[in-house]
């Protein structure tokens, strides 16, 4: 009912309201736009600055460079992993919280990597007349040849440098993105969980929060801490109401330049699927959970991500589901056919790519399945599958011309995936058993008993067989042994060790699976969304920013509040005080043990959490929310309930991001965790 409300209302946005959306790349900024609506925009020297100082933590996160010795402030859930791999059952991090002394204190995050775009270079031609009248059926593994021959070219082995093509807009631009790459990162700083997500569940999308979500890393090069010279300043006084605020950070994806047909697909397949195969999954694991302690331990971290992607994926089919923001898309759509279809010179150019689109929606709904099992959520989140993966295909990818690789193991890419590999990050024996049992059962359900890749992996055992034995005999939880195997192909390729030996049972049809869908849908689509892009180019100029890619991207609003339709007007802030008077004392609204006993330490008006409406998406966590002088004033963590269908749109009436004040993000780290020593070099002392 919520969302009939709440959805209902974006068909009477006026058109100026949509002046604040977009995820704008850093180089394509609509500064006149901005200065038209609110009276001032940033300069290029502000931009520079933002950027230089605006970090990409790889495994799906932002960040912001805040002292000029690599310190890096971000969210605890951003660094949740590194807290998680850094713990034993007597030193729960995760739990507990990290605060480093000193330097010599910071630990290393098992296989953590960030990243700082250095540049952007256009490289449409280039791509466009590689593969200018190229079949459907090869695009994809064209395309993606040339641009791992792009991103050799400009960075080679350089470990320090990470290359990126990136596809815009759909396929209507393509730029190469160079980054400082920095694969040594430490943890500085991290709450106590409960400190962080105080709320759980029930308060995660939701506001008003009371949420202390930050933590603190630091950047590392050849053994010393990176130096940067122009970090960016952390503001004492935080935001006002009404205030112009800009977020610089990594959005992950957003698809809301996707036709009609391909939204219907992902309405009505692709995410039922998602929220059904998630839900069974958030299932095992609160079961697993219950079992025990350790048990409980375990599964943590896994648990928060599965509860996170229920929600999400719910609320974005709750976005599509809803006949007044699915007629908003068609409207989109029309304009643009019926440009089409009154301008010959443009059916010239284009002719008729959405129903191109169209014909290619029933080979996804066939494909979708076994590329998804197979090849995408392979082991449901296994860390051996995932390793065994990674050594078997490694194997034979090296030893293949760069132009024949699969992408991840291009030239450019294979530092990540060594780094990523070669961790000593504990697996933990419970959690891999239920994954993997779990990623049999659902493939076999999925797919078929009688899909060959299937009676490969069951032969006459079953499930749980498979995963108990694989778990107690693999020796890929030995990071000596995943090394030898990675520096060996030979012997990767004769091992019979059982995590490897069941990857290898699967690999021939995974890749089948993935070719098949390349071929048949992914090419196919390319082709017909590139010719959607110069349609839309060619009828609405670069006035609509691109798709998230988790690539740097700017985001402009103003600290304010929201009428619900269904709770009534919401304030922008949340002040101390009412952390205290929200706690129940019972799980998950209990205070954690440092704040329990500092509501005297704190002044109870100080402003805690605020809403701005900034649009942003998942891989924005971590990002700084900046003024007009490019002062911190607030940390990104969450979006309110209204913004998970964000992904396919946005309403500046409703969406909102969530951020941790900076008169907090001080006063936290003073008064409650006594981190004076960052506190003060954060401010620069």
């Amino acid at each position: 009912m919520r969302w009939n409300i709440v959805l209902a209302a974006l068909v009477w946005i006026a058109p100026a309201a949509l002046a604040d959306e977009g995820m704008w790349t850093i180089d394509n900024f609509p500064a006149a736009k901005v200065k038209a609506v609110h009276g001032w925009a940033p300069d290029k020297a502000w931009l520079d600055r933002v950027q230089k100082a605006s970090v990409r933590l790889d495994g799906g996160c932002s960040g912001a460079v805040v002292s000029k010795t690599g310190l890096v402030l971000t969210n605890h859930h951003c660094i949740s992993d590194c807290a998680e791999a850094l713990s034993s059952p007597s030193n729960d991090l995760l739990s507990n919280g990290f605060l480093s002394a000193d330097l010599r204190e910071e630990r290393v995050c098992p296989g953590a990597e960030a990243s700082i775009l250095q540049s952007v270079s256009d490289v449409t031609k280039r791509v466009k007349d590689a593969t200018r009248g190229v079949p459907a059926a090869e695009i994809a593994g064209r395309r993606g040849a040339l641009l791992a021959a792009i991103e050799k070219e400009t960075c080679g082995e350089n470990r320090k440098k990470r290359c990126e093509v990136v596809s815009l807009h759909r396929g209507g631009q393509y730029n190469l993105y160079v980054y400082d790459r920095y694969q040594d990162v430490r943890l500085a700083f991290a709450p106590e969980r409960q400190a962080a997500f105080f709320g759980g569940d029930p308060d995660n999308f939701n506001f008003p929060r009371y949420a202390f979500d930050i933590s603190l890393v630091r950047l590392y090069r050849n053994g010393e801490p990176a130096e940067f010279k122009v970090p960016l300043a952390i503001d004492p006084d935080g935001a006002a109401t009404g205030e112009l605020v800009f977020t610089s950070g990594h959005p992950g994806w957003t698809e809301r330049l996707l036709t009609v047909a391909q939204l219907e697909f992902q309405r009505d397949h692709f995410l039922p699927w998602r929220i059904e195969y998630a839900s069974q999954l958030r299932g095992s694991l609160l079961t697993q959970a219950g079992k025990g302690e350790e048990e409980a331990r375990q599964a943590e971290e896994a648990l928060f991500g599965v509860e996170n992607t229920v929600k999400v994926i719910k609320g974005q089919r709750g976005a599509l589901v809803e006949p007044a923001f699915f007629g908003l898309k068609v409207a989109e759509e029309k304009k643009l056919r019926e440009a089409l279809a009154s301008d010959s010179a443009l059916r010239a150019r284009f002719g008729n790519p959405f129903a191109d689109i169209e014909k290619v929606i029933p080979a996804q709904k066939s494909a979708f399945l076994g590329y998804q099992m197979l090849e995408v959520r392979l082991g449901a989140g296994s860390v051996l599958l995932a390793d065994a993966r990674a050594l078997v295909r490694a194997a034979a990818e090296r030893d293949k011309p760069d132009a024949e690789r699969l992408t991840e193991y291009g030239p450019s890419r294979l530092a990540t995936l060594e780094r990523t590999l070669l961790a000593e990050s504990p697996v933990h024996p419970t959690l891999e058993q239920l994954q993997i049992e779990f990623w049999l059962l659902k493939t076999r359900e999925y797919l078929g008993a009688d899909h060959p890749a299937v009676a490969a992996l069951f032969g006459p055992r079953a499930a749980a067989e498979i995963a108990r034995e694989l778990v107690v005999a693999t020796r890929l939880d030995d990071p000596a042994y995943r090394k030898r195997l990675w520096e060996n192909s030979g012997e990767t390729a004769a091992s019979n060790d059982p995590a490897i030996a069941l990857y290898r049972l699967i690999d021939a049809a995974a890749r089948k699976a993935r070719e098949a869908y390349e071929t048949s849908v992914s090419g196919p689509l390319s082709i017909a969304s590139e010719k959607v892009a110069g349609l839309r180019f060619a009828v609405l100029g670069d006035a609509i920013a691109p798709d998230a890619t988790f690539t740097l991207r700017l985001s402009y609003g103003t600290v304010q509040g929201w009428t619900d339709p269904v709770l009534g007007p919401v304030g922008p802030f949340t002040y101390a005080r009412g952390l205290w008077k929200r706690a129940t004392g019972a799980w998950p609204f209990t205070v954690a043990s440092k704040w329990s006993t500092a509501a005297s330490r704190i002044d109870p008006d100080l402003p805690m959490n605020l809403v701005s409406s900034n649009d942003i998406i998942g891989g924005n966590s971590g990002s700084p929310l900046l003024d007009r002088q490019g002062r911190i004033v607030g940390l990104v963590f969450d979006g309110n309930i209204h913004s998970l269908g964000g992904a396919y749109g946005f309403d500046p009436a409703l969406n909102r991001t969530v951020s941790v004040a900076s008169p907090m993000l001080l006063e936290g780290l003073r008064k409650v965790y006594g981190a004076t020593v960052l506190a003060d070099e954060m401010q620069g002392r």
